[in-house]
């Protein structure tokens, strides 16, 4: 009966570390540790090189970046060191199974945990008026992306994560939709390469253009808020202007439409998956069986859906109250950025280090600069609707 009980004991240990871990057993574990503490280190080491980088971006500008946030992102500069380390060093074996632990649990954690940073109040601020502009830019880049992707014989996985970052919301919105895709590295790499290459070029061009080919400023910060791809990018533009051209309501405007953006990755990571898995099904690569729920919303996804709906609730009990009955606003601001920005970040942060460690110059041999056009393309078609739509209901948002 002892002998049949920590048997027992055993398998049960054994199911939480493969639900938790996905290893099997102890020893499994142990095997994915030197990954994951390189991937956390590489990670750790990208955040200070990015608010270095930041505060030189915005310094070129003539800005003072004391305390300002940078318009890089660290999970950028994360995959960035874990290429460079890949290439240039022989790593060792023993980090295989920590690098494939971080590019799934830990990427679908953090992805689960960024949830908390969209509000559907946001929306609410942008108002009737602000909602189409946003929808457009999202929809008409998404489809024209994937357009152009096909014409030029790209691979599917690799149009949609381009068009996911474009028209969404640049590296989070790859990362969320790469997993639902079954996207490889190649594919992640490549697309945050895209995302984080145009939108700086749009943080820079973009402030100093917006106010000859618009009059309002709430239409500028819409347009900011709709062409450029990144959110940090789109505050580093929105912060220019206000700088150059000292329009607070830019700011305000642009980031109210970067958010409502953001929270339409719940809405948009489905969908695309539904269609990639509709059309590998047509091209007879699937499996025979229905698209089914559980493909489309997977638990990562619904965990992110759930952290929104959580936090859409909390911001509008602050309305008459606390949220939840615990949290005053600066509280909940403080619980709410903890678990979103500290957190979550950095869980991303190390699962794109792993994704920049298994990554070889290698694998980009066939693929060539073909991407780099569709980004390009998709930028200025996105940057095109969000300034039309922007100088076309933007007169009428008032902030």
């Amino acid at each position: 009966m002892a002998t049949h009980s920590v048997e027992t004991q055993v398998e049960k240990r054994n199911i939480v570390l493969d639900a938790l871990f996905g290893v099997s057993n102890l020893q499994g574990l142990l095997r994915i540790v030197p990954g994951f503490l390189l991937s956390v280190a590489i990670m750790l080491v990208a955040i200070p090189v990015t608010d270095y980088l930041g505060a030189w971006l915005l310094s070129l500008q003539g800005i003072d970046p004391t305390g300002k946030k940078s318009p890089v992102s660290a999970v950028l500069t994360a995959i960035l060191i874990g290429i460079l380390l890949r290439n240039l060093l022989p790593l060792p074996k023993i980090i295989e199974d920590g690098i494939k632990f971080s590019t799934t649990k830990i990427l679908r954690l953090g992805i689960i945990l960024v949830g908390i940073k969209l509000s559907i109040m946001d929306v609410f601020k942008l108002g009737v008026w602000g909602i189409p502009v946003v929808v457009s830019a999202i929809f008409g880049g998404l489809w024209f992306i994937s357009w152009i992707n096909r014409k030029m014989n790209l691979p599917e996985r690799l149009g949609t994560l381009i068009a996911a970052g474009t028209g969404i919301c640049g590296v989070t919105a790859i990362v969320s939709t790469a997993p639902a895709i079954k996207a490889d590295q190649k594919e992640v790499a490549y697309a945050v390469a895209n995302i984080t290459l145009f939108g700086l070029l749009g943080m820079f061009l973009y402030p100093y253009l917006a106010p000859h080919i618009l009059s309002t400023s709430e239409q500028i910060g819409l347009f900011l808020g709709t062409a450029v791809h990144e959110t940090s990018q789109v505050v580093g533009a929105a912060l220019t202007y206000k700088e150059v051209f000292n329009d607070e309501v830019v700011l305000k405007a642009a980031t109210v439409t970067k958010l409502t953006r953001n929270l339409f990755l719940a809405v948009v990571v489905p969908l695309l998956a539904y269609l990639y898995l509709r059309n590998l099904a047509a091209q007879g690569g699937g499996d025979g069986s229905k698209i089914s729920i559980a493909k489309l919303l997977p638990a990562f996804v619904l965990g992110f859906i759930a952290m929104a709906i959580f936090r859409s609730i909390g911001d509008a009990q602050l309305q008459n109250g606390l949220a939840f009955g615990v949290w005053d606003k600066d509280a909940w601001k403080a619980f709410t950025d903890a678990i979103g920005e500290y957190w979550g970040s950095r869980a991303l942060g190390t699962a794109m280090a792993a994704v920049g460690l298994a990554t070889s110059f290698s694998v980009f041999k066939g693929v060539g600069l073909k991407p780099f056009l569709v980004g390009f393309i998709g930028a200025l078609i996105v940057g095109f609707i969000g300034w039309a739509m922007s100088l076309l209901l933007g007169g009428y948002v008032k902030l």
